[in-house]
């Protein structure tokens, strides 16, 4: 892989992951398009960890609550807010975490990937997508959240496991399915996302370790760090600036064009 597809690669991985548009899809269409084979574990790590650290930082409260909430669950202080905040989260995360592993552990992670699915879940859960933004009530706020919210938008977080659905994508469906505002669904959606980024990128890095440290290239994870990472940050913040005030609607349109593009190149 040269400096200028690592480049690309990066850059799309950290613009893709936090939009509703699956980064699955476009990775595909992107090795489609240069002929290349999928990133290699190493360049998966490496983007991983450039959109962890852009997620960390732009929620960095909410992290801090988060580990604040970690030891206060330790030291048996449940009752206080961010001990409750990061029961919340954890209940959101062990759904995707548990269903990952079984795939994972049997094989079957690889058995459903393919471009036809890709394609099929961007057209079918951008529909979906669409249906929750415009029928849901969008009257609850992030401080609304409960644990049976928590389980449900993990449930839904889960079934983004299907290449082309996107994570980010069903769990703002699911958030807005269940009365929160598109701003409000987006942050629970962003927050989700860390545990879940950060369990991904230990599995890969333990492939990594396993696997290709030999013949790791550093200069090729820094890049791709780095650029997933500065591509990451700007989306994040002009996602949750976009959604005060628009709907998802181009998102959707987006979805189907792009859904059927894949489906397109998967029959010729």
């Amino acid at each position: 892989m040269g400096f200028f597809y690592i480049s690309i690669l990066a850059v799309l991985q950290g613009i893709t992951e936090f939009l509703p548009i699956s980064s699955s899809g476009h990775l595909l269409l992107l090795s489609e398009l240069f002929n290349q084979p999928e990133q290699t574990l190493q360049v998966d790590v490496a983007v991983h960890f450039g959109t962890l650290v852009a997620i960390i930082l732009f929620y960095k409260k909410d992290f801090l609550s988060l580990t604040s909430g970690l030891h206060k669950n330790m030291t048996l202080r449940f009752n206080h807010n961010d001990a409750q905040f990061f029961r919340l989260i954890l209940l959101a995360t062990l759904p995707v975490i548990f269903c990952g592993l079984i795939l994972k552990l049997t094989g079957l992670i690889h058995e459903i990937r393919s471009i036809k699915v890709i394609g099929i879940g961007m057209i079918i859960f951008g529909i979906i997508l669409y249906i929750s933004d415009k029928y849901g009530k969008k009257n609850r706020l992030k401080s609304d959240w409960t644990y049976k919210d928590a389980f449900i938008m993990g449930l839904w977080q889960t079934a983004a496991l299907i290449p082309g659905t996107s994570r980010s994508g069903n769990t703002i469906t699911g958030g807005m399915f269940l009365g929160f505002s598109r701003e409000s669904a987006v942050n629970l959606s962003l927050i989700m996302s860390i545990p879940t980024i950060l369990a991904s990128s230990v599995l890969l890095s333990l492939d990594f370790i396993a696997i290709e440290l030999k013949n790791s290239d550093l200069k090729i994870l820094l890049l791709g760090a780095f650029f997933s990472f500065l591509a990451a940050r700007l989306t994040l913040s002009l996602l949750v600036r976009f959604v005060k005030t628009y709907s998802f609607t181009p998102f959707v349109i987006y979805r189907l064009i792009l859904g059927l593009s894949i489906l397109y190149i998967s029959y010729t």
